[in-house]
C-alpha cells in the first residue's frame, strides 16, 4: 500500500473525522479515495451508535444537573462513533450556531440541540435553519421567547443573518426588524423544574396570538412573511452560499481570519470559495453535495497540516492514536475538562460569536496543556494503540537505526510532516537513545521505552499542533 495513499487517507480522516489509528487508516485505504468519501458522506450505511451504552456507566448523562458528564459522553462518542463525518458535522454546526449552557444551566437542553444537529447535519440549509429556529436552546439563548408582536426582540432576527447565514454587510436594519417580526410567536414550552420530578425537555411552540401577521419587507421582497419565508429568502441569497462555504473551508481546509473580519478581509482562497458556493447554489444549499465537492477537490487534498487543531481535535485525535477510551472509564470526564483547559468547553462557547479558531487556539498556557496531555497519553505503554505502534516498529527488524526510527514514528503518528529544524532535533534525540534491539525480553522492554520517549518528543513538536 503506497505511503502517499495512506498519507491522503490520514489527512481525510483527520479533517472529516477526528483522526484515526494506523490500523483504521489501513482499513479505510483498502478502498479508493472517492469511495471512502462516499462512505463518510452516507453515515446511514454504517451501524448506529449505541446511545444507551455510555449511560450505563455515567448515569448523569440522563439527568439535567450533569453537565460535565454530558460533555464527556459526547467526547466518548467522537472517539468511538462508526460515523465520523456525522459527528464532525455535528460539531461544525455547534460551532457555527453557538449556544451555551451558562444561560439556562439545563444540560439536557444542550444535549437535545446536539442531537438535533446530528439528525440534520448533512441536509439542506433550509431544513437546518428551520430546525435551528425551532430549537429551545437557541430560542432561549437569543431571546426569541421574548420576541412578541407588540414588543419585538431583534436578537435572533439579527444573528440569523449576521452570524448564521449571510454575514455583515448583506442586510439592513430594516431587514433585521422585519425578520424579528416574522419570528414573533416562535417560542418554547417551559420545562417542569428538575427537582423533585426529574428530567423534562422543552419543546418548540408557536403561539398564533403572539405572531405579527402584517406585511413585511425583507431583502427586497414584500409579503406577509413568517419565519419559514424569511429562511427561504435567506437561503436563496448568494451571500449565504459564500458565507457558509467560507465556514466549511475554515473548518475543513485551512484557517481563515476570524469571522468578524470577513466583511473586510477576502478569503484565503477565493477560487475555492467560489467552487463551493456554486455547488451550494446549484443544489439549493445541499450540505452533503457541498462537502462532496470539498473533499474531492485538489485544494482540500493539498491542504495537509494547514490547520491548527482545535482542543477537541487535539484531545480526541491523540486518544484515538493512543487507542484508549474504547470503553467508558472513570477518567473519561477528564477529557472534556482537558478541552476546556485548552480553550474549548463543549456546549458552552464563550459568546454567540463562538470560539476564535486557528492561531487564537494557542497561547503559552494552552500550549503547555496540549503538550502535557499528548505526552501523558502517548506515554502509556498499556494503551492498545501504543502497543500496536511498538509492534509495528519491532516488525521492521531486530535492529533499527535512529534515522529509521524517526521516519517510522512520524509515519505511524499520521504521516506527519516536519521541517528540517525539527527533523534535526529529533534525529539528535533518537541517536542519543541508541539502536533498538529486540532479541530478548529485557532489550524489548528497554527498546519499547526508547520508542515511547521518541513518540513523546514528536508530539511535543510544533508540527503536532497542526492537522
Amino acid at each position: 500500500m503506497p505511503t502517499e495513499d495512506l498519507a491522503l487517507v490520514s489527512h481525510l480522516l483527520r479533517r472529516a473525522g477526528f483522526g484515526a489509528s494506523r490500523k483504521d487508516v489501513e482499513n479505510y485505504a483498502q478502498k479508493e479515495y472517492e469511495e471512502i468519501v462516499e462512505d463518510l458522506l452516507t453515515p446511514e450505511k454504517s451501524p448506529e451508535y449505541d446511545v444507551d451504552f455510555i449511560s450505563r456507566y455515567f448515569m448523569g448523562t440522563v439527568t439535567s444537573d450533569s453537565f460535565g458528564q454530558t460533555q464527556a459522553a459526547w467526547i466518548y462518542r467522537m472517539i468511538n462513533t462508526p460515523r465520523p463525518l456525522e459527528e464532525r458535522m455535528t460539531l461544525f454546526w455547534h460551532h457555527l450556531f453557538a449556544t451555551g449552557w451558562n444561560k439556562h444551566e439545563h444540560a439536557m437542553t444542550c444535549v437535545q440541540q446536539i442531537d438535533m444537529f446530528r439528525t440534520i447535519c448533512l441536509s439542506d440549509m433550509t431544513t437546518i435553519l428551520i430546525a435551528l429556529s425551532k430549537d429551545p436552546n437557541m430560542i432561549c439563548w437569543l431571546d426569541n421567547s421574548e420576541n412578541h408582536k407588540d414588543a419585538p426582540n431583534e436578537n435572533y432576527g439579527r444573528e440569523i443573518m449576521e452570524l448564521f447565514s449571510m454575514g455583515v454587510g448583506n442586510y439592513s436594519e430594516v431587514d433585521i426588524k422585519n425578520a424579528a417580526r416574522a419570528f414573533t410567536g416562535w417560542t418554547f414550552t417551559q420545562c417542569i423544574p428538575l427537582y423533585p420530578f426529574g428530567t423534562y425537555l422543552s419543546e418548540f411552540e408557536f403561539r398564533e396570538d403572539d405572531h405579527d401577521y402584517s406585511e413585511k419587507t425583507f431583502l427586497g421582497e414584500v409579503g406577509n412573511f413568517d419565519g419559514y419565508d424569511i429562511i427561504d429568502i435567506i437561503v436563496k441569497q448568494p451571500a449565504t452560499a459564500k458565507f457558509i462555504s467560507r465556514h466549511l473551508y475554515n473548518f475543513f481546509v485551512a484557517d481563515e481570519p476570524q469571522v468578524p473580519a470577513w466583511s473586510i478581509q477576502p478569503p484565503r482562497d477565493p477560487k475555492a470559495i467560489e467552487i463551493l458556493a456554486n455547488t451550494f447554489i446549484q443544489t439549493k444549499g445541499n450540505i452533503r453535495e457541498v462537502l462532496r465537492t470539498l473533499f474531492n477537490s485538489e485544494f482540500f487534498k493539498n491542504s495537509r497540516f494547514m490547520k491548527i487543531k482545535s482542543p477537541v481535535d487535539f484531545v480526541v485525535g491523540t486518544v484515538k492514536i493512543a487507542g484508549s477510551h474504547t470503553v467508558p472509564q472513570p477518567d473519561l470526564i477528564n477529557l472534556s475538562g482537558s478541552t476546556a483547559l485548552m480553550g474549548q468547553t463543549l456546549m458552552d462557547p464563550p459568546t454567540v460569536e463562538s470560539w476564535h479558531t486557528g492561531p487564537e487556539w494557542i497561547d503559552s498556557g494552552t500550549l503547555t496543556d496540549r503538550v502535557n496531555f499528548a505526552v501523558e497519553h502517548i506515554g502509556n505503554l498499556n494503551s492498545d494503540g501504543i502497543k500496536d505502534i511498538i509492534n509495528r516498529i519491532k516488525s521492521n527488524g531486530e535492529e533499527i537505526s535512529p534515522e529509521e526510527l524517526v521516519d517510522i514514528c512520524l509515519d505511524l503518528l499520521g504521516n506527519m510532516e516536519i521541517d528540517d529544524t525539527t527533523r534535526k532535533s529529533l534525529l539528535e534525540f533518537s541517536k542519543n537513545l541508541g539502536v533498538l534491539i529486540f532479541d530478548n525480553t529485557d532489550s524489548e522492554l528497554e527498546s519499547s521505552e526508547k520508542i515511547i520517549n521518541l513518540l513523546q518528543m514528536i508530539v511535543s513538536c510544533r508540527e503536532y499542533q497542526f492537522a
